[in-house]
């Protein structure tokens, strides 16, 4: 029955999710538990039918995304119908069902394993590191208080399922609720970070834009920034107490010396008019953009800020409206460099699946929290080197997170663990 009721949302969603700008609210009060239930009854059984459940959150999470964009069906794809996924990856499904919490890992060989956890035993761990994480003093903030939390989280949610794991390779995550405000790459098992053993990517409900790598011949950028004070900053919906970004101009060019035939769009350039007309007339596999940003829960703060005004995430969907048309001219690469998530905001980063959908890139990376200018640049310019080198995208961000952490000056959390990897890792 619930089966058959999911069925039924989803074709009613369908049908009324362009014209109704109410349902958002609806399904999260009324249509959300339903999902939520159906996962439970499921779990309760003997034998549960994991794939399943990871089905229905598959089904949960991509219908909270179009929700949440006011769109019809997105063009994704479900993890397990790409039939040549590297064998060195393992898939880790955290779901929140209130009382527990699920996790369900896809080990290489694409057989599924399940653990279950007590919810308030990891949610008082969740709570404490982004707490920690969206404090504004968190460069300064000891670095026991973040690494007690990430310990516990390790220990409760990987842990249990380390066995099941490659030694090495990629872990790809899809997070529920408040777990997707948090970087994996952080946790801690006592002796080394998770980023420390794997590379680390996030899905929104295993879906996500074909993977495919980043061709050398295609290392042409679209480069946008903000070096300095903007008429956007003004805007009621600009992201509260923020600054201009001097050292955006270091970034620009690290990105140029590393690419081809980039376009840059700096300060005055960079308004709302030429970045939709440069977009709309050329193909530019990688989009970089170092600006500030947000990301939230309500879609009309989720913004980023171009010289002129703030974009919001629909106003985004407008602007690149028309270009994506086919696979062939998706945008590979998507940097939104000085963003942050908002902070009380468990499900902020919503917003920034959002703006991957909307951009339809194939791999969007971006910040969780505002991070330090120096850091930013030097991690940038090892990423786009590794890139340069033919390394996968998730590999090389892991490798320019290393570099920023084994340096003494970066290797507190707040220099190294914003970065989120969403979409494709290849």
């Amino acid at each position: 029955m619930y089966k058959s009721a999911i069925d039924n949302l989803a074709h009613i969603r369908d049908s009324i999710l362009s014209s109704n700008i109410d349902i958002q609210l609806f399904f999260q009060q009324e249509v959300e538990p339903v999902y939520r239930d159906y996962m439970k009854l499921l779990l309760k059984d003997s034998n549960p039918n994991l794939k399943e459940v990871i089905q229905i959150n598959e089904r949960l999470q991509t219908a909270q995304l179009e929700n949440f964009l006011n769109c019809g069906k997105l063009d994704l794809i479900a993890l397990n119908d790409i039939p040549d996924l590297n064998s060195a990856y393992g898939i880790i499904h955290i779901i929140d069902l209130d009382e527990t919490i699920e996790v369900i890992v896809q080990s290489s060989d694409r057989s599924l394993h399940h653990y279950s956890v007590e919810a308030n035993i990891v949610k008082d761990n969740v709570s404490d590191l982004l707490w920690s994480l969206q404090d504004q003093k968190l460069a300064t903030i000891d670095v026991q208080q973040i690494l007690l939390p990430s310990q516990a989280l390790y220990e409760k949610l990987i842990a249990p399922i380390a066995s099941y794991l490659p030694a090495s390779g990629t872990l790809i995550f899809i997070l529920d609720k408040s777990f997707q405000s948090i970087p994996m790459s952080i946790l801690y098992d006592g002796k080394n970070y998770l980023l420390e053993q794997y590379s680390i990517a996030a899905t929104l409900g295993s879906r996500i834009r074909y993977p495919k790598p980043l061709s050398k011949k295609r290392f042409t950028a679209l480069i946008a920034a903000l070096s300095k004070p903007s008429p956007s900053l003004l805007d009621r919906n600009a992201p509260k107490g923020v600054r201009s970004l001097p050292k955006a101009k270091e970034e620009v060019k690290d990105v140029q010396s590393h690419t081809q035939s980039s376009l840059t769009l700096l300060d005055e350039k960079f308004t709302t008019p030429r970045l939709e007309q440069e977009i709309s007339k050329n193909n530019f596999p990688i989009v970089h953009i170092s600006t500030h940003g947000q990301f939230s829960s309500d879609p009309l703060k989720t913004v980023l800020l171009a010289y002129d005004k703030v974009i919001n995430i629909r106003e985004f969907d407008k602007l690149l409206k028309g270009k994506i048309q086919t696979d062939a001219d998706a945008i590979e690469l998507l940097v939104l460099s000085a963003c942050q998530t908002a902070k009380g905001n468990k499900r902020s980063t919503l917003g920034m699946a959002g703006v991957a959908a909307q951009a339809g890139a194939r791999t969007t990376i971006a910040t969780l929290w505002l991070v330090d200018a120096d850091s930013t640049a030097l991690l940038m310019e090892e990423f786009y080197k590794g890139l340069k080198n033919g390394i996968p995208k998730a590999e090389a961000l892991r490798v320019a997170q290393l570099v920023l952490m084994k340096n003494p000056k970066y290797a507190h959390h707040y220099y190294w663990a914003p970065f989120l990897l969403v979409g494709s890792w290849l």
